[in-house]
C-alpha cells in the first residue's frame, strides 16, 4: 500500500495543501483552499476515513469549522461549530487547535480556542460541546491573554490513558486533567510567571507551545516566554533546558514552536529576543537535541547564503511519522521548508505563500 505525504498550511489568506510520494523531494502546490479566510487550524484526520477539517476566523464573519471530505476540493461550514454560552460572558474570535482525540475514540475531536476555551466533538467535527469546567476554574478571574491573544494553543492527550491530557493557554500556563475534563490542575512550577499583579499566582504564565515525548506521555517540552522547559512528572514541576541556545550569556532564548519526533528528537527555531522577534541576525538557523543529550545544537543553516529577517510561529513546525521522518516549518513571510535528514539539509518547497500561520503533516494510505 502507497503512502501520500500531504503537509497542511494555514495562512492568514487561505489554506493550502502540499502533496508528495514517501520521498517528499518533488511537491505538488494546490490551493488557495478557503480564501480570504485566517486558518489558524488544520487537521488531517484518517481514522474514519479521509476528512480535512480547517479552523477559520474572518473579520466580519467570525469563527467557524470547515470540513471537507474530498482533499480540499470542496468545502463545507458546519451548522454547529464551537461556541461558549450566552451566559458565559465569553467570545469566540478564532480555532487555534483541532487535535484527534484518543485512537480508542476514532470519532472524538478537540477544538481549542481564543478566548482560551476547549471544546470536544463526538461525530466527527459536526457538532460541539464546551468543557466548561476549564472556563469555571477558580482561576479564571485571573486569566489574561498574551501578544497572540487570550487562546488554547495546545492539546496533549495520554496515550494510554484518555482521561488524562494537558492543554496550554497563552498567557495562562499549563492545566491537566485526570478526569476526561471534569476537574483541572495547574501545572506550572518552575516556570517563570509574567509580573501582572493579579492575585491568582496559579496562573499568568505565556507558553508559547508545548509537545509530548512519544514514549513517555510523563515527559513534556515546553517553549515558553521566558526559555525553553522539561517536565518529568507530567507537569507537575518544569526545570529549563537551555544549554547551547542562549547568544549572549545571560540572555534567555526566545521562540516559539518546538517539536519531538517519534524517536526523540527536539527541533526549535530560536528567536532575537521578545522585543524584536524575528530570526538571530536573518539566519533561518534550527536547533536540534535528543532527549537523552543535555545541550542544544545548531544543526542546519536553512539558506546559509540568504538573510531572512522572518519569524517562525507557534504552530508553523511539523514532524511527520515516516522513517526517516520529514520536518517542517513555516515563515511568516510565507516560505516552507523540508528536512528528510534531522534537518541537517534543506528544500524550499514551491510557492510564496502569505503569513504561514500553522503547518500540519497528513500521511494518507491509498
Amino acid at each position: 500500500m502507497s503512502k501520500r505525504v500531504i503537509l497542511l498550511v494555514g495562512t492568514n489568506k487561505g489554506a493550502f495543501l502540499y502533496t508528495s510520494n514517501e520521498q517528499r523531494k518533488e511537491w505538488n502546490l494546490k490551493g488557495p483552499f478557503l480564501p480570504g479566510w485566517e486558518v489558524y487550524s488544520l487537521l488531517g484526520d484518517s481514522r474514519s476515513g479521509h476528512r480535512l477539517m480547517a479552523g477559520t476566523s474572518h473579520a466580519a464573519y467570525g469563527a467557524t469549522i470547515r470540513i471537507s471530505d474530498d482533499f480540499g476540493e470542496t468545502w463545507r461550514q458546519i451548522e454547529h461549530s464551537p461556541q461558549f454560552s450566552t451566559e458565559s460572558g465569553f467570545s469566540l474570535a478564532r480555532i487555534w487547535q483541532l487535535v484527534p482525540g484518543h485512537s480508542s475514540e476514532p470519532d472524538t475531536v478537540f477544538a481549542g480556542t481564543e478566548e482560551a476555551g476547549l471544546f470536544i466533538s463526538r461525530d466527527r467535527g459536526e457538532t460541539w460541546n464546551e468543557l466548561d469546567a476549564l472556563t469555571k476554574h477558580p482561576s479564571r478571574p485571573g486569566w489574561f491573554g498574551g501578544a497572540g491573544g487570550l487562546c488554547l494553543h495546545t492539546i496533549l492527550i495520554d496515550p494510554a490513558n484518555k482521561q488524562r491530557m494537558w492543554v496550554a493557554m497563552s498567557a495562562v500556563g499549563v492545566f491537566r486533567t485526570e478526569d476526561g475534563g471534569a476537574t483541572w490542575e495547574p501545572c506550572n512550577n518552575g516556570l517563570a510567571r509574567v509580573p501582572t499583579g493579579q492575585p491568582y499566582p496559579e496562573v499568568g504564565y505565556c507558553i508559547h507551545k508545548m509537545a509530548a515525548d512519544p514514549d513517555d506521555p510523563n515527559t513534556l517540552y515546553m517553549q515558553e516566554h521566558g526559555g525553553v522547559f522539561q517536565s518529568a512528572d507530567g507537569g507537575d514541576s518544569w526545570v529549563a533546558i537551555e544549554e547551547g541556545l542562549t547568544l549572549r550569556g545571560e540572555d534567555k532564548p526566545f521562540g516559539f514552536p518546538i517539536v519531538v519526533s517519534s524517536g526523540g528528537d527536539l527541533f526549535l527555531l530560536p528567536l532575537e529576543s521578545s522585543e524584536v522577534r524575528s530570526t538571530r541576525g536573518g539566519r533561518l538557523l534550527v536547533y536540534g537535541k535528543h532527549r537523552s543529550e543535555s545541550g542544544w545544537e545548531p544543526i542546519g543553516d536553512v539558506l546559509p547564503e540568504e538573510q531572512r529577517h522572518v519569524s517562525v510561529l507557534r504552530d508553523a513546525m511539523t514532524i511527520d511519522r515516516l522513517d526517516p521522518y520529514g520536518l517542517y516549518f513555516g515563515t511568516t513571510s510565507g516560505e516552507v521548508f523540508c528536512s528528510t535528514d534531522r534537518g541537517r539539509t534543506w528544500d524550499k518547497l514551491p510557492g510564496q505563500l502569505s503569513r504561514i500561520l500553522c503547518v500540519k503533516s497528513w500521511i494518507v494510505e491509498d
